[in-house]
């Protein structure tokens, strides 16, 4: 049963049926896309969305844009299920993934505003029915709400992979015990509160119990009350599997290519953390609640006090994680720049669903992204094209200059090369077309060319991502031993397998 009043699902479904917003320039976002990679002494390249919502096998997706005051141009594109003619517009929810976390984060605080919460007391001075089991970590530092919202918790599991649609679904408590029919570990400390940065969806599971511990009021209807209802997010809900009349409204997720994930959508008893259903203009207009009370504006959800707490560092993130620019994380959000630049943002991943949202408060400007597929390269184009459009830098470009590679070089390269990961191997392949070359691998086999930077080093167009063979010591001239794949700070080995055909 539906946890919303009547009266919100009447609303619900007269503003679902309203109109695309105007845009003043439109024509930017859906027709100026743009690669990672912009050339050196190359006309620069641009595509239409839906031209690279099928060169990514992304079926929908919802964009709105915040200027000012208001979501000044919000549209649809694609459908909401592949191979189906139900067109995605600014109605359909799209589950948020990790975004769910700054939203709930913002209920939280508005409970630290009444006095009913401390963001610095011991999380098991709150917890009733299950309580974080001490341990050597917590002897002398404690898991504070403060820790947990920004992720210094030192706490295990990062994220959740949710539950298909009739299978068994736990209870919040055997979620954080990782006792069946949960899918994931327990959460526990492994390192000391406090110690360093590290994403944790059980931390923020934790958060979850105790906001309705210390309210008694079921998780969907207290954000409902505390946020959902303050920031006029009224498509959205906490709710798992989503109810009537949300369900008609949902798009399905594709986890796969061009594939329907099993049932449409999986089910998140880690509502905080994953389980938000929504729509693109919903969470702008609570991007929009939260940058009015920066700007010193009340009426929303926090006071403008707290907002500044919200916004505020507490804990710098490692450079593998957040790239070249550094980022912090703030009370909910991850936080770059200061000032004029600040920009607050968070990403979302469930099951067949990505999203991001970037706002920047001191330009009352900002952008959300949801999809029904899988491609954070998607993401970062409309961003780019975003950025074209604002005048900001969201997910900035990088210059290079193609370099002229001896055929003898070309030559060595080709093979198939081994990622381990635990118990799992996956492939890559190298070809070689002509001067070009080319990749796929078991786990995506469509193909990527590959543009060479220099002799061992090459980069694709479109991400940015750079692959370089490494030869063995003493051997220059040899076949490679390992192609490397370098990625904001990240990098993964794949070892040379003996020969082989190509796939």
């Amino acid at each position: 049963m539906s946890l919303l009043p009547n009266v919100i699902r009447c609303a619900s479904l007269a503003v679902f049926g309203a109109a695309t917003l105007s845009a003043q320039n439109p024509s930017r976002i859906e027709h100026g896309l743009r690669p990672a990679v912009r050339l050196v002494n190359r006309g620069d390249t641009t595509f239409d969305l839906l031209e690279r919502m099928r060169f990514y096998h992304v079926p929908g997706v919802s964009i709105a844009v915040v200027d000012g005051d208001r979501v000044v141009w919000a549209k649809g594109f694609g459908v909401k299920a592949f191979g189906g003619s139900e067109a995605v517009d600014t109605s359909t929810l799209f589950l948020a993934g990790s975004i769910s976390k700054p939203v709930f984060a913002t209920g939280l605080l508005k409970l630290v505003e009444e006095g009913k919460l401390d963001l610095d007391r011991d999380v098991n001075g709150y917890l009733q029915s299950w309580h974080l089991p001490e341990s050597a970590f917590t002897r002398d530092q404690k898991v504070t709400l403060r820790r947990l919202l920004s992720h210094s918790a030192g706490l295990t599991v990062w994220g959740f992979p949710g539950y298909e649609i009739g299978a068994p679904v736990p209870t919040v408590q055997q979620v954080l015990n990782g006792e069946k029919p949960a899918n994931t570990p327990a959460v526990r400390n492994d390192t000391a509160p406090g110690a360093r940065w590290r994403y944790s969806g059980g931390g923020i599971t934790i958060a979850q119990l105790l906001a309705t511990e210390v309210t008694g009021e079921a998780f969907p209807e207290l954000m409902r009350r505390l946020v959902l209802r303050p920031a006029t997010m009224i498509h959205s809900t906490y709710e798992n599997p989503p109810p009537a009349p949300y369900t008609r409204f949902a798009a399905s997720g594709h986890e796969k290519r061009d594939t329907v994930v099993s049932g449409g959508y999986h089910i998140y008893p880690e509502m905080a953390a994953a389980g938000l259903w929504t729509t693109a203009s919903d969470l702008g207009r609570w991007g929009l609640s939260i940058m009015r009370a920066y700007n010193g504006a009340s009426g929303g959800p926090l006071s403008p006090g707290m907002v500044k707490q919200m916004l505020t560092p507490q804990v710098e993130v490692p450079g593998s994680f957040s790239g070249s620019a550094k980022s912090y994380w703030g009370l909910g959000v991850e936080l770059q720049g200061a000032g004029d630049s600040l920009r607050f943002s968070h990403g979302g991943r469930d099951e067949g669903f990505v999203a991001d949202l970037v706002m920047f408060p001191a330009r009352r400007r900002g952008i959300v992204i949801m999809t029904n597929g899988v491609s954070g390269g998607l993401l970062q184009e409309i961003e780019r094209a975003f950025d074209a459009e604002y005048g900001l830098t969201t997910t900035p470009r990088v210059e290079k200059r193609i370099a002229s590679v001896p055929v003898t070089t070309l030559d060595s390269l080709p093979g198939r090369y081994l990622v381990t990961r635990g118990r799992d191997t996956s492939s890559v392949w190298i070809k070689r077309r002509g001067s070009e070359l080319w990749l796929s691998s078991s786990n995506d086999p469509s193909e990527m060319r590959l543009l060479p930077q220099a002799t061992d080093t090459f980069f694709d167009l479109t991400t940015g991502v750079n692959w370089s063979f490494e030869r063995p010591a003493g051997n220059p001239l040899g076949a490679p031993a390992k192609l490397v794949r370098e990625f904001r700070g990240q990098r993964l080995e794949a070892t040379r397998a003996p020969a082989s055909p190509a796939p």
